[in-house]
């Protein structure tokens, strides 16, 4: 059997950056460091920054003092302000492609834009963004979620960062019928759309995809589903325990892609319990 792993496989920028900062703060101040909600929507981290001190916290309220990091995702804007008002030392780890589409977002609204937020209702990085606009924000996940939308509106479109370019592309060509005037900024991280298309060819050229990454990681689970749609032979995991030799049985080629959170090191541990399965069948 042969394992063939995706060359863009491993944390970005923006989760490295995140992870970076949190480890720094954990050894520069020691007691008292939070997060609100995980830094990052990887298990294995999140866990690994618990041993190193930092503690996640669902609701600002809860910290008392110390030092909040704002997590990869970002915060909304009323978070951070209460976190400054409480006095909390803050160290933003915001991705900085992130903090780019709050900026677009802010700007459109405050043009008399109706935003519309190409992502996922409940995500916490679309949470964070609908805070930034300045009047009315329309989250939509799909070209259908726009049949009402009224005709002749100024319209601006953004998207959070790990949406898929195809999805994205749906939606704009649906507004560009209605709207009256259209602004689309793509702020679709370029690490994201890189690692779909990598996914995308190594769906087609494989007879199995092990795709690795958070279950809650909404670009893991983009991932998935991109491979799912060529390949019916593809499969989520977070952890080694998860593995099933019953989906190598028969298999020459495994592609292997890794979400922008999941560290190298998660990657490699899996990709080695692959190999012992097959080796113990074989």
């Amino acid at each position: 059997m042969e394992v063939i792993i995706a060359k863009h496989a491993g944390v970005c920028f923006g989760v490295k950056r995140a992870i970076d900062m949190a480890f720094k703060a954990a050894r520069k101040y020691r007691n008292h460091v939070y997060t609100i909600g995980p830094l990052i929507h990887n298990p294995q981290v999140v866990d690994q920054l618990k041993e190193a001190g930092v503690i996640v916290k669902e609701e600002i309220e809860d910290i008392a003092k110390g030092t909040v990091i704002f997590r990869s995702h970002g915060v909304p804007f009323h978070l951070a302000e209460r976190a400054r008002q409480k006095g909390l030392r803050i160290v933003d780890a915001t991705c900085p492609f992130v903090k780019r589409t709050h900026k677009f977002a802010g700007m459109l609204s405050r043009k008399g834009y109706l935003v519309i937020v190409v992502g996922d209702q409940s995500h916490p990085e679309v949470e964070g963004l609908k805070s930034y606009v300045e009047g009315q924000a329309m989250v939509v996940s799909s070209p259908r979620e726009l049949a009402d939308l009224a005709g002749g509106r100024k319209v601006g479109v953004v998207a959070q960062t790990t949406q898929s370019l195809e999805n994205f592309r749906a939606i704009v060509a649906v507004c560009l019928e209605k709207a009256g005037e259209i602004r689309v900024y793509n702020t679709i991280c370029d690490a994201t759309a890189l690692r779909q298309r990598e996914a995308l060819d190594f769906a087609h050229k494989v007879d199995c995809m092990i795709v690795i990454g958070g279950h809650k990681s909404a670009n893991t689970k983009r991932l998935a589903e991109i491979c799912r749609g060529i390949l019916s032979d593809t499969h989520h995991v977070e952890g080694i325990e998860e593995l099933n030799p019953l989906w190598f049985k028969g298999k020459l080629r495994i592609g292997v892609v890794g979400g922008a959170s999941t560290p190298n090191w998660v990657i490699e541990e899996i990709v080695e319990g692959m190999r012992c399965i097959v080796s113990q069948d074989s």
